[in-house]
């Protein structure tokens, strides 16, 4: 049954994905600029403009140069940089890597955060529900580039506790890494903290009276073990699904928290793409990253209908 429920979701998002696919392509040749323009600069003629044009099919309709770009990533071929003609495709797989291991750094983070504060704002009240939600808020409100300067100005330039740029991957150095990680991942993490503590508030408060509860408690049962057996355990589905979005949104978030930190992810390798006006990359790497969040949902959804069966039969 729940694999029947898995193939039914992934059969879903195949319709999904070639809409988003068409959305995105006439989106990116909506934006200001030509990409003819930014290759041959000072040394654009006429000729060279025209030659440029035709060798890139910028000339064909909408539709022709969809189908044709179409045609090709279903063969698994996502194109060639039209700067570099380095192929879109290695390009994305060297810097994936990146950008995933900052998005679960990240989501540890956020629950390591979010997940404790939300229960004792919502078991503990007065003082510490006060507390946790303002603190809540004030994640919510403060800009993600903001908050990665100023850990940059006191950590890494201040305090010399940690470097305030660049990568180094795992394979070389443990510590190289996760040092390097541990800003970034910080400064994307606290927003996602900050709705994570607001959501668990609310889903374990929604739980903490029920009756299974109160039976647990009259049978004598210590409040930190009706939290974690009962409460929490009730509560997972909100969580769960909460957490499943911000890991989708962490893979887009991470544009500027990328750029601040000069990380050689995918969303810096997209910022520079749109800069550019490189349709090619753009176009690769907002569709791996939206196939990629697709695909956490999907998960999400899995993870929900294991915790309640119900799931799978209301579908």
């Amino acid at each position: 049954m729940l694999l029947a429920y898995i193939a039914r979701r992934l059969l879903l998002t195949i319709p999904a994905m070639f809409a988003m696919s068409f959305l995105v392509f006439a989106i990116i040749r909506m934006v200001p600029g030509d990409p003819v323009m930014v290759i041959l600069g000072m040394r654009a003629t006429p000729e060279s403009i025209a030659t440029l044009r035709a060798q890139l099919h910028l000339d064909d309709s909408l539709i022709e140069q969809y189908l044709r770009w179409l045609g090709a990533v279903l063969q698994g071929d996502l194109g060639v940089d039209i700067r570099s003609h380095e192929p879109i495709r290695d390009m994305i797989m060297a810097r994936l890597p990146v950008t995933l291991e900052l998005a679960c750094m990240a989501m540890v983070m956020a629950a390591l955060i979010g997940i404790p504060l939300g229960v004792l704002a919502a078991t503990r009240r007065g003082i510490a529900d006060g507390g946790a939600t303002g603190l809540g808020f004030i994640g919510v409100s403060i800009p993600d580039f903001w908050l990665g300067v100023m850990l940059i100005l006191i950590f890494a330039l201040e305090l010399r506790w940690l470097p305030s740029s660049g990568y180094v991957p795992l394979r070389e150095s443990v510590w190289g890494n996760i040092s390097h990680l541990l800003l970034p991942a910080f400064t994307l993490a606290i927003s996602f903290a900050a709705v994570l503590t607001r959501t668990v508030r609310g889903a374990v408060l929604d739980v903490l009276n029920r009756p299974y509860v109160q039976t647990a408690r009259a049978k004598g049962l210590k409040e930190r073990a009706v939290v974690v057996r009962h409460v929490l355990k009730n509560s997972a589905i909100p969580i769960v699904t909460v957490m499943g979005l911000q890991f989708g949104y962490a893979l887009g978030g991470a544009v500027i928290i990328e750029q601040v930190f000069a990380l050689p992810g995918v969303g810096r390798l997209t910022l520079n793409a749109v800069l550019a006006r490189n349709y090619p990359v753009i176009q690769g790497a907002v569709l791996l990253v939206t196939f990629t969040f697709m695909l956490v949902n999907i998960f999400t959804d899995a993870l929900q209908a294991v915790l309640d069966p119900r799931i799978r039969f209301d579908q």
